[in-house]
């Protein structure tokens, strides 16, 4: 009898691409803080984390940083140059020690239109990608600044990802979680301290993040 358990659609088979012939493509190794590649950038390849995550964002004119998206083991980014950037939009910076595998647009289009089933795990990946963008618009949009960093922590947590009631979260600033949710550092301060004393959060040994914080977004 053949198990129930089968891989998400959704999900990239990494070592079937990594093990395609004729791809040009390469792996490259960045450390923490490290930036990958800045905004005005050539847009030149799609980019694919094995191991590690990284940080998009976007500078304003007036030199203010505001994050898009943190993106971990197994996500695609840099994928506009596939509908004709010529530029990068914004800028990626590792927020781990990561490990990057870079492939050249043009194959990237062959091997898309080759392989269909490929094709159809990268474009739900997208759009899963997109869908979660959105919701954090509107998240900004419509809740408080204690409802988005509830949320953003139980999202760098992978919430939903895992069976574990508590999840390590990848070393990341005070100062990014504000600008992630749009708020201050002090206000983030304020609201860590305070879901460490109600027990949704622990300091000890990196910060770990409670199931039960899900408690703060659900709460009207």
């Amino acid at each position: 009898m053949k198990s129930m358990k089968s891989k998400p659609k959704g999900a990239f088979n990494a070592q079937a691409f990594l093990d395609s012939t004729g791809i040009a493509k390469k792996i490259v190794e960045y450390r923490r803080s490290e930036v990958i590649f800045s905004q005005g950038d050539p847009c030149e390849h799609v980019l694919y984390i094995q191991k590690g995550g990284v940080k998009l964002s976007v500078l304003s004119k007036a030199g203010r940083e505001a994050v898009v998206a943190m993106l971990g083991a197994g996500e695609f980014f840099g994928e506009g140059c596939l509908a004709g950037q010529a530029a990068r939009m914004g800028s990626a910076t590792a927020t781990t020690d990561c490990t990057i595998l870079l492939v050249d647009k043009d194959q990237m289009v062959r091997l898309l239109h080759k392989q269909h089933a490929l094709s159809d795990r990268f474009i739900a990946h997208m759009l899963a990608r997109n869908i979660r963008i959105e919701e954090d618009l509107i998240d900004q949009l419509f809740n408080s600044s204690e409802k988005r960093l509830a949320r953003t922590l139980l999202l760098l947590a992978r919430y939903g990802k895992h069976d574990q009631p508590v999840r390590a979260v990848p070393i990341i600033s005070q100062e990014t979680l504000a600008e992630m949710i749009g708020t201050t550092r002090s206000r983030v301060n304020f609201f860590m301290k305070k879901f460490q004393r109600l027990g949704f959060i622990d300091y000890k040994d990196g910060l770990k993040v409670n199931n039960s914080l899900l408690t703060v977004v659900l709460h009207d």
